[in-house]
């Protein structure tokens, strides 16, 4: 008969399944900014961003309002490497006047016992970071702002609902500011759950989940950002007070609650309210032990059916109670005891039944517990795409700590929902508010962080003044490189390429291309036809260039591409065919003519000796000479630049302007040849090759050079070269990047202040990493697996400074390059003296094509910095194979032209 009257209390493995999934739905609904205002389930942001990583260090305060009593707190955390730290508190009674009463005199209560605890620990004098644990529901904007929703448990104090309790709190310390000499400065509003989490998280750094089960139930857990809609932003995890105790005020647990439960709540102080809660924390269950006790003595169950007034009386049965009556140890003797102090007179059967009562209730509320408990940690799993993983939770609370048995009923169910979860249960020791003064430690610490990290990125932030001045500066450069009296002291070399028009469409006919510019080679061949049918088809092939190669001797260079180009000719078949031939070599070269070109100086990681001020032409005849094998017509020697500029010029007769955006980085344009000095002659125009990347190579942009430019600089090939080129190109930018890692690293901001052996090799961190790294699609999980790959270990927070790292790095080279393009368009438009105009940049490298914001930085910032100029990107295809076969093809055109 007993067993009939409890059995709704039990619940199976499969429905306690079911409430899990119920309650990872709600968590759903709670975190939708849609589903949100209808969610019983709150899920609310606490705007904790991170746990604890043990270099906190300082003397915090905290305040705790949420219990039976009222605690202030003195929390000294020594950065000692052990993370050790001493709690110093003083508890104060909560009245009921206070609990009860006007929101004044509440917080004003507040503010006389903190003074009160700061006078006994002579704190007076000082200015003190303080946390304020308030445990009841908040909306919080900020991390030191929170409205309250409700009150909860026995509070009902009037004026404070929908207000900023953190207000409050200040408005009552201000007014003993003065007086009494205190300076306190709120940083933080926590949650007693929020505050659990943290104090275990300072002991174990696996703990992600603080958990409440004593007068109150409610747990915390870390979520991603980029689930939580309510808050702007999607990196890095934010910590969520679910303010579970709500769960089932829709209905959702309607089939599992009992008429006792029903009883309870309408007896209540908020009726349909914290239904889950009702049905959990121990605030409630000595209460709902009463009332089963109560109909089954009106039942004649038990006392033999007298009703004494202690089963009458509202409240007379306490949680303690309960727990002393499961003391399963010491037999029946405490359920007697206890039973006849209430005037109940028990008989032997009486005491097993009540002792079977409370046995069921309180296992009915740690498997629900564990239920609700267990939807939150395969949420973590799954959001950590893991398919085991390992974690702690942090707990509190006088259900947990002081019943016989719930700890290990929780612990056994817990485990037997979510198999796939090794969980370590961790107690809190000193509770919420050292928790708060944790809280209020990482803010303190990320605060000081964030200021450090502005400080080293804020030169790299380039403002719209400061980009004119580049425009501007580029501008005069590319007149200096121009003129004749100035050309030979010029940075921006401005050379002519003899390259005088782009193609008409006629071209047509069979060329060979060559393409040097990188750690590989190309050898192509360009089918060109004109016409009706006009198309260009392409045959390559690809050979690597040895590292010992490119720093050897020019003899051994020029054999080498020699070799590819036998093996390539004997591929295709045609190695007794005279073909004409264009040769891309992107490096810096004087041309006389467009068959002739002098190389001034390697870049790109290029060493080779006896090659800087010879013609390349000339090397690459030699050694088809000392070959012997075959003879080609070497008709053009060009840049991939100006090839770039001429396959988009084959699509679209407005493009006159080239850009590369790779591995390095460089524009060429059609300048009107008047506007040439060294070269002869006035009439139409022909493409300049700007050698842009030296801009700077004269100190004029020294002014937004930062110094982890310089150290890129001074550990380059070439020290006081390209300058502007190693702050824009892809070559250069992973290794700006490693540098400021490093130094941040030094600081003690990232890594936990170690600094791997990978992070100190030079061009680790390749600039394929930053395109990856700051790719929106990219959770940070993914961004901390490519950390890992570069043995880097981070935490949540380091993954979050190194996209911002990469971001700001990425980001001015784009709004460099941008500024540098924009006095080229600038210059076309006042060459063409037009109001407005309208070109096309044909644009090829990898920096824009695979980064995911640089090409929209860099077309942001043209428009910005040309406004009256209608630029369109072309993407190139080939600019340096298909554009050098073009170059050719257009130069035979003009040849026979010129002839006829």
């Amino acid at each position: 008969k007993v067993d009939r009257y409890l059995y709704p209390l039990r619940l199976s493995d499969d429905v306690l399944l079911d409430v899990m999934a119920r309650f990872q739905a709600e968590m759903v609904k709670g975190l939708g900014r849609d589903t949100n205002p209808t969610a019983t389930v709150k899920m609310l942001p606490s705007f904790v961003r991170s746990l604890p990583d043990g270099s906190e260090k300082g003397v915090f305060l905290a305040v705790d309002l949420g219990g039976s009593q009222f605690c202030a707190h003195q929390v000294k955390v020594f950065d000692d490497g052990r993370q050790s730290s001493q709690l110093e508190s003083k508890f104060y009674p909560t009245p009921k006047e206070v609990t009860q009463g006007n929101g004044t005199e509440l917080f004003d209560y507040v503010a006389d016992c903190l003074l009160d605890f700061m006078e006994t620990k002579n704190l007076k004098h000082k200015k003190l970071p303080l946390g304020f644990t308030f445990s009841f529901p908040c909306k919080q904007t900020k991390l030191e702002e929170g409205v309250l929703l409700a009150w909860t448990k026995h509070f009902k104090v009037r004026g404070v609902q929908d207000t900023d309790v953190v207000t409050s709190l200040r408005r009552a310390l201000q007014k003993h500011k003065a007086s009494f000499d205190i300076d306190v400065d709120v940083l933080a509003l926590v949650n007693d759950t929020v505050g659990t989490m943290m104090t275990c998280g300072y002991d174990d750094q696996r703990c992600e989940v603080g958990l409440i089960i004593g007068t109150g139930t409610n747990a915390c857990y870390m979520e991603e950002m980029r689930h939580i809609d309510l808050v702007e932003g999607d990196e890095g995890r934010m910590c969520i007070n679910t303010e579970w105790g709500a769960f089932g005020d829709d209905g959702a647990l309607d089939d599992l609650r009992t008429e006792f439960d029903r009883e309870l709540d309408l007896g209540s102080l908020n009726p349909g309210k914290q239904l889950f809660e009702k049905m959990i924390s121990s605030l409630y269950l000595g209460e709902l032990v009463r009332l089963i006790l109560l109909k089954m003595t009106k039942e004649g169950l038990l006392f033999n059916g007298k009703v004494s007034t202690a089963l009458l009386t509202k409240g007379k049965i306490e949680m303690k109670h309960v727990s002393a009556m499961e003391k399963y140890k010491e037999g029946l003797s405490n359920t007697k005891e206890i039973l006849t102090e209430l005037s109940l007179f028990p008989s032997e059967e009486d005491c097993v039944a009540v002792q079977h009562v409370c046995t069921i209730v309180s296992f009915r509320s740690a498997n629900l517990c564990a239920a609700a408990l267990a939807a939150i940690l395969t949420r973590l799993r799954e959001n950590k795409k893991l398919l085991r993983m390992q974690t702690t939770v942090g707990i509190d609370g006088g259900l947990y700590k002081t019943h016989p048995q719930y700890a290990k009923r929780l612990h056994k169910v817990v485990r037997r929902l979510v198999p796939t979860c090794d969980v370590r249960f961790l107690l809190s020791v000193g509770g919420s508010g050292k928790g708060a003064a944790m809280v209020t430690a990482v803010a303190h610490r990320l605060a000081a962080q964030r200021s450090h990290i502005d400080a080293a990125l804020a030169p790299f932030l380039l403002s719209l003044g400061t980009l004119r001045e580049v425009r501007n500066k580029m501008r005069t450069e590319l007149e200096y490189g121009l003129k004749r009296e100035t050309q030979a002291s010029a940075t921006v070399k401005m050379l002519p390429t003899y390259v005088r028009g782009t193609p008409d469409g006629t071209e047509k006919g069979k060329f060979l291309a060559l393409d040097l510019g990188g750690t590989n080679f190309r050898v192509l061949l360009v089918k060109i036809k004109s016409g009706r049918r006009r198309s260009v088809q392409i045959y390559n092939k690809i050979f690597a260039i040895p590292l010992e190669i490119m720093q050897g001797t020019g003899e051994e260079l020029f054999d080498h591409i020699v070799q590819c180009i036998a093996d390539f000719l004997e591929y295709m078949g045609i190695k007794g065919a005279r073909l004409p031939l264009g040769f891309t070599f992107s490096f810096p070269c004087r041309q006389a003519s467009i068959d002739k070109g002098t190389l001034l100086g390697w870049t790109k990681g290029f060493k080779a000796t006896d090659c800087e001020g010879e013609d390349v032409v000339d090397m690459l005849r030699e050694a088809i000479r000392r070959r012997n094998e075959f003879d080609l017509d070497i008709v053009a020697v060009v840049n991939d630049t100006v090839g770039t500029m001429m396959t988009c010029g084959y699509e679209d007769p407005n493009c006159e302007i080239g850009l590369i955006a790779g591995t390095g980085s460089n524009v060429c344009y059609m300048e009107d040849m008047k506007n040439i000095e060294i070269v002869e002659g006035n009439e139409g125009k022909m493409c300049v090759n700007t050698e842009w990347g030296a801009f700077g190579d004269n100190g004029c942009i020294d002014n937004i050079r930062t110094k982890y430019d310089r150290e890129v600089d001074e550990g380059s090939l070439n020290p006081g070269k390209q300058r502007y080129e190693k702050m824009t190109s892809g070559m250069y930018l992973g290794e700006i990047v490693r540098q400021i890692l490093i130094d941040l690293t030094k600081k003690g901001l990232l890594f936990r202040g170690h600094i791997s052996e990978s992070l100190r090799k030079r061009g680790i961190f390749e600039t394929k990493f930053l395109s990856q790294i700051e790719s929106d699609r990219l959770a940070l999980l993914q961004v901390r697996r490519i950390l890992q790959q570069l043995g880097l270990d981070s935490t949540c927070e380091d993954s979050i400074i190194v996209k911002e790292v990469c971001g700001v790095v990425s980001q001015r080279a784009a709004r460099l390059c941008g500024a540098g393009l924009a006095a080229i368009v600038e210059k076309k438009r006042e060459n063409r003296g037009v109001e407005r105009l309208q070109i096309t940049v044909g644009v090829d490298g990898t920096l824009y094509k695979l980064h995911p914001h640089f090409s929209r930085v860099l077309r942001e910032t043209v428009k910005e910095l040309a406004p009256q100029c209608d630029v369109t990107f072309m993407l190139s295809e080939d600019g340096s194979g298909k554009g050098a076969a073009l170059i050719t093809a257009v130069a035979k055109r003009l040849h026979n032209v010129g002839q006829k």
